[in-house]
Order: structure tokens, then C-alpha cells, then sequence
């Protein structure tokens, strides 16, 4: 198996779209669905234009999984977080957001940050085990429901070497 990160340019955009799609249609059935599956390429285009960046993992040469990000002025911030289904607890998640972190040190980030929905239990639990502490907490109003919203982040291990554990 060939595993490979590629930062992505606005060309990738349709890319970073299906995996999103595919990796959020999950997240249909919640009474609150997720704001990913209101995106399009043209806005996912847009966003790349105003200076967000992505990240895309391929195995044996085929999109697997991605995220977006933004470069704070101290901290990597990234969100969408999407892994095609089939790939799914198989560690790439891991191995995307150690890509990441590596890339963050590189332009002198000292941190990585996200949010997450709280109701989502695995993505918590799949945080928490990467070393992600809830530093803040927020509720928002999305189609008439409260979501409770953890606000999540980890010091990047300056020259910590990654050990994939299978």
C-alpha cells in the first residue's frame, strides 16, 4: 500500500469535495445535519481563492481522505476532516492529521485546533487519543437545534517522531 499527502490547490477542489460529501452524508440523519453537505465545489473554489488550504491523502494513488485548514498566527486550525467510508478506522485520520502537524511545525505553528460537535462520540473519542484537550466549549443554533460545539487543541510535540500503531 502506497500512502501519500499532497497539499492541494484550487484544481483539487472537486477532490476535496466528493470526500467531504461522501465522508459527511453520514451525518444526513442528525436533526441538525452538518453545514459540509450545503458546500459546493464553486464555494469550496472560493474559500481556496481567500487563502484556506487542504490536505489530501491518497492510497495507491486514490483519494482517501482530507482536511481543510487555516494557518492562525500561532496554531494550525482545520476542519472538515473527511475520510471516505471504506478507508474509516484504518488509522488514516491519524496519518492525516500527523501530515498536518508536521506541516504546521514547518511554518512555525506551535499548535493544532479544531471544533467538534460533542454528540459525535467517535470524533471526540479519536481527539482525545491523538492528545487533544476541550479548551473552550460553545453552543450554536443550526436548523432550529442547539449543538454543543467542544473547541479543541494540542501542543505540537516539536520533533516527535510518529509511530502508526495498527
Amino acid at each position: 500500500m502506497h500512502v501519500e499527502f499532497k497539499l492541494a490547490d484550487k484544481q483539487d477542489a472537486p477532490i476535496i469535495h466528493d470526500l467531504m460529501i461522501r465522508a459527511f452524508s453520514e451525518y444526513k440523519v442528525l436533526k441538525a445535519s452538518s453545514t459540509a453537505l450545503d458546500e459546493t465545489v464553486e464555494s469550496v473554489t472560493r474559500d481556496m481563492e481567500n487563502g484556506e488550504q487542504a490536505m489530501i491523502v491518497y492510497i495507491d494513488g486514490e483519494p482517501a481522505a482530507m482536511t481543510r485548514f487555516e494557518m492562525l498566527e500561532d496554531a494550525l486550525y482545520f476542519f472538515r476532516l473527511s475520510v471516505a467510508p471504506q478507508h474509516q478506522g484504518k488509522g488514516v485520520a491519524k496519518a492525516l492529521l500527523h501530515a498536518l502537524e508536521e506541516h504546521a511545525e514547518e511554518h512555525g505553528r506551535h499548535k493544532m485546533q479544531c471544533k467538534v460537535r460533542m454528540n459525535i462520540e467517535k470524533n471526540m473519542r479519536l481527539y482525545e487519543k491523538l492528545g487533544y484537550i476541550q479548551y473552550y466549549q460553545d453552543v450554536y443554533h443550526l436548523s432550529g437545534e442547539d449543538l454543543d460545539v467542544a473547541w479543541m487543541e494540542k501542543p505540537i510535540e516539536l520533533g516527535v517522531a510518529f509511530v502508526h500503531q495498527d
